[in-house]
């Protein structure tokens, strides 16, 4: 079993990235353990589908790769690079678009959203960015990606490319079979993430763009400043209900019921049984002590990491090099089946 999975290496990393992917991440490198392999890769090359500064491009991947370290991924178990130290990626991208179509790509849900209006005037990158998606995962025969469901389309588009390119391509092995270039990965639904709000709008996702500091739990956050957020937490004047169908109109609460029973990795309603009545007097301190508890560590391993920037490039060089070993193979099989020389 082989797992790869990629995140965009964005900056000022919160409570709802933790949350929201980064844990799922550390629980399938535990759980696969010496069964399989975990590939973790930064999606640098992603990300200049869209404006971007690249200053803060470098920035955030080296602090996305200190807040996967800090929060359990273990660059010795698992394989933790960028994509751009690994240009097999964007090779193989090439050799996959004289097989994927136009019409799939034309058909992606987040292409229409991300495009809007303006089809005309985005890039090249962000129509075929799918094309790279392909490639990511397909370059290491991954058997299982993990997926959310903004991204079940992406992969079902890698299992299409996949099975085209190996329907024309494949080479006939010695007793006549044909013989895949690519294994098509099946689906890991994680379990269903928290979704985390913000802590002065419970209708609005939590954010780093968010103009207000006060709205989210940084990972770099202390423990002083994490209390101090919780206690300022937007809230009602009513206490907690018994049950959940009382959060139903209620978005902050709902919101900070929801953050205590990820972080307990417990139930919205095991929460209520233990605080329905309460009023939020009582409740902030205990999810405060609740997020220190649990964030405390990884924030002063983040700060630290954050700051050795030798050690962090260290870590995605060494994932680098074992990602291309992975990759070269299957690279190599490609080129052969389109009739490619190579020297």
């Amino acid at each position: 079993m082989r797992v790869v999975s990629g995140i965009q290496p964005t900056g000022n990393l919160h409570l709802g990235n933790y949350l929201g992917a980064i844990r799922n991440w550390v629980a399938m490198q535990d759980d696969l353990g010496d069964d399989g392999e975990c590939l973790y890769f930064l999606a640098d090359l992603h990300a200049i589908s869209m404006p971007h500064d690249p200053a803060e491009l470098r920035a955030g991947t080296l602090e996305m790769a200190a807040a996967l370290v800090a929060c359990g991924i273990d660059p010795d178990r698992s394989i933790l690079f960028n994509q751009a130290q690994v240009p097999q990626h964007a090779e193989l991208q090439w050799l996959l678009s004289g097989t994927a179509r136009m019409g799939w790509l034309n058909r992606m849900t987040q292409w229409k959203d991300k495009a809007g209006k303006n089809r005309e005037g985005q890039s090249v990158a962000l129509f075929s960015y799918p094309v790279l998606q392909a490639a990511d995962v397909l370059l290491y025969q991954a058997t299982h990606v993990p997926v959310g469901d903004d991204q079940k389309q992406h992969l079902e588009l890698a299992r299409d490319i996949a099975q085209k390119f190996n329907n024309d391509f494949a080479p006939s092995n010695e007793v006549g079979d044909e013989a895949p270039v690519f294994t098509l990965p099946d689906a890991i639904v994680p379990p269903e993430a928290a979704r985390i709000m913000s802590l002065r709008d419970g209708s609005r996702k939590m954010s780093k763009s968010d103009d207000s500091d006060m709205s989210r739990i940084n990972l770099s956050d202390d423990a002083d400043t994490i209390m101090k957020k919780v206690k300022k937490a937007k809230t009602d004047p009513e206490p907690l209900p018994s049950e959940t169908d009382g959060l139903a109109e209620r978005p902050e609460a709902l919101n900070l019921v929801t953050i205590y029973a990820a972080l307990a990795q417990t139930s919205a309603e095991a929460v209520l049984a233990d605080f329905g009545g309460e009023g939020f007097g009582k409740f902030k301190p205990s999810l405060g002590e609740m997020m220190v508890e649990t964030l405390g560590p990884i924030a002063a391993r983040f700060n630290e990491l954050k700051a050795d920037t030798d050690t962090l490039d260290a870590i995605l060089a060494k994932g680098a090099a074992r990602a291309r070993e992975r990759a070269v193979p299957t690279l190599a099989r490609a080129y052969e089946a389109l009739g490619l020389v190579r020297g």
